[in-house]
């Protein structure tokens, strides 16, 4: 274009320009309805091509995001599976060491389901009733216990139910293992009346100043009441008794005692 054909184009828009403004509020209204028709079509052209790119790029960009999650699922998945054959090694060691020292091998747990029928009648409950008894093969002493950890042992046996002591009641003593520091302990008679609130005492066989809050605490096997490495709870705090010969620990349990519907008896 020559430079008087785009003088001519700019004298042009700014004469229309005038005009228009000077034009009455009416008629000026009915220009600005005129030219916003002519160049609608175009305005919504272009809208809606760019809610096509935009549409475009987000379907991209979420498509984009799901290949790296998928990718991200098969290493996990690669990572679990890897893990798994190490430990079908682990197991398999364990199997030679155990035959060669002449060890009987770990057998899975047997577990019978069973809800929680009853309970007694007070805030200051120490037992539970469950709807299994003799005739599902229960027997008395088998360890009772939910999916987070130890609940008690089985005191009483009658032909459909049968009556279990909680942990931290005088006639369910637990031997127990700190995991992190291997040191053999019991769990005590609770202190207070009521054990709803969730803690119970554990009191070592000798001064253990390595036990720290948040250590896991474990049933150990010893007794042969309840079977080895049931999760019973975690330290919340410790302090020496018996002038200094003894550490004392407060033990939040892992399974909520208040709030028991199903659990778990564990048969020969």
């Amino acid at each position: 274009m020559s430079k008087r054909a785009h003088h001519l184009a700019i004298g042009t828009v700014a004469v229309l320009a005038l005009v228009v403004l000077n034009l009455p509020p009416a008629t000026a209204g009915r220009v600005k309805l005129a030219f916003a028709g002519l160049f609608l079509p175009l305005f919504g052209i272009a809208g809606s091509g760019q809610s096509f790119v935009d549409r475009a790029s987000y379907a991209l960009l979420t498509r984009s995001t799901l290949i790296s999650e998928v990718e991200r699922l098969r290493k996990e998945n690669a990572d679990l599976r890897l893990a798994a054959l190490q430990a079908q090694g682990a197991m398999a060691e364990n199997a030679r060491l155990r035959a060669s020292l002449g060890w009987t091998p770990k057998a899975p747990w047997k577990r019978r389901a069973a809800r929680v029928v009853g309970r007694e009648p007070t805030t200051f409950w120490r037992n539970i009733t469950i709807d299994v008894g003799a005739r599902d093969g229960i027997l008395v002493n088998q360890a009772v216990l939910t999916g987070d950890g130890l609940v008690g042992r089985i005191r009483e046996v009658g032909p459909t139910q049968s009556q279990v002591a909680l942990i931290g009641d005088p006639d369910c003593g637990v031997s127990v293992i700190i995991a992190e520091t291997r040191d053999n302990a019991v769990i005590q008679e609770a202190r207070s009346a009521a054990i709803g609130d969730g803690y119970v005492t554990l009191r070592t066989l000798q001064n253990s100043p390595e036990i720290l809050a948040g250590h896991l605490v474990l049933t150990s096997g010893l007794g042969g009441v309840f079977p080895r490495d049931i999760p019973v709870g975690r330290i919340v705090d410790t302090r020496s008794v018996d002038r200094g010969l003894c550490t004392e620990a407060r033990v939040k349990l892992a399974a909520n005692l208040n709030r028991l519907e199903e659990v778990w008896v564990l048969t020969p």
